[in-house]
């Protein structure tokens, strides 16, 4: 690939840059977020509003879904244009999507991908704009990792589906106006044959809810119960029963977005930061060689994820659905956030272990925030270890285990 930029190019990254920060100035009252603060599942009300608002002006400003095609809304971007945009967001620690990340990155391709026409028109528009915000029904109590095992029934009574069941770790479901929910429709079937995808209105009677409070203090998963819900037919996308292959262009896609939206390459640049402002053995840290070797280490595969996106996004403007390969990107991605935020803790001692409110707490607690939390990103979208099984035998032509 050549990385040389074209003036155009070169214009887009400038002209967007300055879009970014000013943007985030006004809204957030800062240039760039904090990477452990952008987050959707972690926001109160009034964070809520203020991210919706960035969506707003995202999206009127046309960046909100580059990689969609302009028949739909989006900008029918370029691979090169959608780095740079990848790039610039992560360089300032915001949100990649806005407020809606779930149905502008997985959702809403699902849809243009396999949905009807009428759906197409019905769902997409509110979708970018903010308007109506997505969450997705897969997870159940019994079926995380092993989805195919999941339990949540769907009869179909006439012109409705009338569902009953459970799922768990449903993010956002508490700021959601719609769901992609996938229920077994034929029990009889062999458990990949027998599931369907249903699109949800979450206001529809029958839907309690319950936060999930995570070690962080943060409640932004939810229970979701299902009590003789009734769904439309016609948001059946898909054939009935032949949801599993809609739910597997769906996964692809958020395993693309797992090794993307995160910001851990603006970490890393701020755990280097941090060695400058510690000690570490007796000695400034950034001069420890032990200290120097790590960082280094976390620079060059940061600098990895980076290029490995590029290949990610040119086949998806090729027209693929995002195969295997995306399972890479989210595995690297989170495993190195991981070890980073690790590493943070070993660097800043029995410091790196005050809460946020202590009063000799170092770095606001943010360090400790970033631990607690890094270990969830391995396991949402599918857990290291199916990465690594999916890499085996479908990249690598290995037998399965």
């Amino acid at each position: 690939m050549d990385f040389a930029l074209t003036t155009d190019q070169e214009r887009f990254r400038r002209d967007l840059r300055t879009w970014l920060e000013t943007t985030s100035l006004e809204v957030f009252g800062r240039v760039g977020l904090d990477p452990a603060g952008t987050s959707l599942l972690d926001v109160d009300d009034r964070q809520w509003e203020r991210l919706l608002e960035y969506h707003r002006r995202l999206h009127r400003a046309g960046y909100v879904a580059l990689h969609w095609p302009k028949e739909w809304g989006g900008a029918g971007a370029g691979p090169v244009e959608q780095a740079i945009y990848q790039d610039e967001v992560l360089r300032l620690g915001l949100p990649i999507y806005g407020a809606n990340q779930l149905a502008i990155d997985r959702i809403g391709p699902t849809l243009i991908l396999m949905g009807s026409d009428e759906q197409r028109r019905r769902y997409l528009s509110p979708m970018l704009s903010g308007d109506e915000i997505w969450c997705q029904g897969y997870s159940e109590p019994n079926a995380g990792s092993d989805l195919a095992s999941l339990t949540t029934r769907a009869v179909l009574e006439g012109d409705h589906f009338v569902v009953n069941g459970q799922k768990v770790w449903t993010s956002i479901a508490n700021r959601a106006h719609y769901q992609v929910l996938l229920v077994r429709t034929d029990p009889a079937a062999p458990k990949h044959k027998g599931i369907s995808y249903l699109l949800v209105d979450m206001r529809t009677p029958g839907i309690p809810m319950r936060p999930l409070r995570q070690i962080t203090g943060d409640a932004g998963f939810s229970e979701v119960f299902y009590d003789n819900v009734r769904v439309p037919r016609e948001n059946l996308v898909g054939e009935l029963n032949g949801g599993w292959q809609v739910s597997i262009a769906t996964l692809m896609y958020e395993r693309v977005s797992g090794g993307s939206r995160h910001p851990v390459a603006q970490m890393i640049d701020e755990l280097i930061a941090l060695s400058t402002r510690a000690e570490f053995s007796g000695i400034p840290a950034a001069q420890h060689p032990y200290v120097r070797q790590k960082l280094a280490q976390f620079k060059i595969e940061a600098e990895c994820l980076r290029l490995s996106r590029y290949r990610t996004i040119t086949r998806q403007l090729r027209g693929a659905i995002p195969g295997p390969e995306s399972s890479f990107g989210k595995l690297f991605a989170t495993e190195l956030n991981l070890r980073a935020a690790m590493f943070a803790d070993e660097l800043l001692g029995l410091d790196g272990n005050l809460a946020p409110d202590s009063p000799f707490v170092r770095e606001d607690g943010r360090w400790l925030r970033r631990t607690l939390g890094a270990r969830g990103y391995t396991v949402a979208a599918g857990t290291s270890e199916i990465q690594r099984n999916i890499i085996a035998e479908r990249v690598l032509g290995l037998p399965k285990g």
